[in-house]
């Protein structure tokens, strides 16, 4: 029996981690995370992460394993769930993976390139410019260098266009020329289950998501990283909407609105991104 890897897919805010427990407590099979941010010990409500009940139900990998303080790739991560997955089929057929991270998935089904090693020179020096001069700055450069990235990647995403620009001038060869290596053969089997809701229901479960997460203490827990703001881990949807508020760029009451109106636009932008690929099956709930 060949060794086999479902992956559970979708939107934010649609029941992934519900389902993904659901399936791995009939498989037997502990549950990989593959969450861009649920990786970070210090971002909890924040990114929805499982609750404690929900991670005694059923053991979890890559939830708040790393600091905000580490810069991680999809590239780092393809090889570290490779060498869980390697060690969890030696006791396992069947194994769940759970996730809304787009390039992460691809990273671990399809592989990433065999970038050149870091130049950390230039990397701090790309994160010193990003602290001062803003993402605007970096994006416009990246349009200039490499168009093909600026007009594919998450460019609202700082972590990633200071990626694709580090290798881009670190080696003279654009980003987006790195990316056409062939698929790599993974020694498993993938299946991907995408779940959706309809968009009026979706949207709904968003918003109420965020409500309770201010319930729950978020203003708190982001009040606690003002510190780490200018890294890469914090610019993102919840996080960066109420460090604004703390700089006195609009109100509280508008910092949730705009955490609604961002994570909505985070989930079309999602389906988006998953349209294209004919491999997920998809299941409406």
């Amino acid at each position: 029996m060949q060794k086999e890897l479902t992956i559970i897919l979708g939107p934010t805010g649609v029941g992934k981690t519900d389902y993904s427990i659901d399936l791995a407590l009939e498989y037997g099979s502990p549950i990989i995370n593959c969450d861009s941010r649920q990786i970070y010990m210090e971002m909890d409500i924040g990114t929805a992460s499982p609750t404690a009940e929900q991670l005694e139900r059923v053991r979890h990998y890559f939830i708040h394993t790393h600091s905000v303080t580490q810069y991680y790739t999809a590239g780092l991560y393809e090889l570290e769930a490779m060498a869980l997955l390697e060690e969890l089929f030696k006791t396992h057929d069947r194994l769940v993976m759970v996730g809304g991270s787009g390039m992460y998935i691809d990273a671990l089904c399809n592989g990433l390139d065999d970038f050149p090693p870091a130049d950390m020179t230039l990397r701090n020096a790309l994160m010193e410019r990003l602290a001062d001069e803003g993402i605007e700055s970096l994006r416009n450069e990246l349009r200039v260098l490499d168009r093909a990235s600026y007009d594919t990647i998450d460019i609202a995403n700082p972590q990633r266009v200071v990626r694709a620009l580090e290798v881009t001038l670190q080696t003279g060869r654009k980003f987006s020329d790195w990316k056409s290596a062939p698929k790599k053969v993974r020694p498993f089997a993938i299946k991907k289950i995408g779940i959706n809701r309809d968009r009026d229901e979706l949207y709904g479960r968003i918003n109420r998501r965020v409500d309770l997460m201010m319930e729950q203490g978020l203003l708190k827990e982001v009040e606690g990283l003002v510190q780490y703001k200018n890294l890469p881990a914090l610019k993102t949807v919840g996080y960066r909407e109420i460090f604004d508020y703390f700089d006195g760029k609009h109100s509280l009451e508008t910092a949730v609105e705009l955490i609604k109106r961002n994570s909505r636009h985070y989930a079309k932008k999602q389906l988006t991104y998953w349209g294209r690929d004919r491999e997920i099956q998809w299941l409406m709930f």
